[in-house]
This record gives structure tokens, C-alpha cells and sequence, in this order.
């Protein structure tokens, strides 16, 4: 019976595979914690955040967190450009699961649990 259900299951199907697509990449967690952190964010003082991250992959991974609705982009019309980068309403949401994530981390850290 199991059998049957793993057989038929479909992983790319639920709410986890959907939220890990989403947060999935090296940087896109940091950069959602910076920005709950800080609120708003310029492109380079996240470069300067991340540290040893290229600007192409910054760029990226701004855009598809912005694509996918949990950051927003604000350009304004000056010289030279500015551009500023905060949570959406939606980004706000997903670090309530974040921070848990966090939490869990800093109980296991050292392969103890704190309970």
C-alpha cells in the first residue's frame, strides 16, 4: 500500500517543493534576511552584505526573487541611478518560516539540542 502512494506521489506536487523553489541558490536566504534586517537595501550595500558574490549572480537572484513576488525593486529617475530593494508584503511572510529555520539552526548548531 505505501508502495502504491510513493509510486504515485509527486514531490514537484507540494507546498514544500514550491517554497524550497523559491529560496533555493546559495544567496537568495541571505538576501531575504538582509532586507528584513536593514528594511531597504541598495544593490551594493548588499554586494558589500554578501561578500564574495559577483554582481551578475547578485543581479539574478534579485530578479527572480523579484519575478517571484518576495522582494520589491524600486528605481528611482536620477542621475546617477538609484535603486533600492525591500521585502514585499508576500517576502514578509516566508521569514516567518525562515526565522524558524534559523532558530532550529542555532539549537542544533553543535548537534545538541536545547530542548
Amino acid at each position: 500500500m505505501i508502495q502504491n502512494y510513493i509510486e504515485k506521489a509527486n514531490f514537484e506536487d507540494t507546498g514544500f517543493s514550491y517554497t524550497l523553489s523559491l529560496i533555493s541558490g546559495k544567496h537568495k536566504m541571505v538576501i531575504l534576511y538582509c532586507l528584513m534586517e536593514f528594511k531597504v537595501v541598495r544593490f551594493n550595500e548588499l554586494k558589500r552584505y554578501l561578500k564574495n558574490v559577483s554582481d551578475k549572480t547578485l543581479s539574478n537572484n534579485l530578479k527572480e526573487l523579484e519575478k517571484d513576488r518576495l522582494i520589491v525593486r524600486k528605481e528611482y529617475p536620477q542621475i546617477p541611478p538609484k535603486v533600492e530593494y525591500s521585502l514585499s508584503e508576500r517576502g514578509k511572510s516566508l521569514m516567518v518560516v525562515l526565522d524558524q529555520l534559523c532558530v532550529w539552526g542555532e539549537n542544533n548548531r553543535d548537534g545538541e539540542s536545547n530542548e
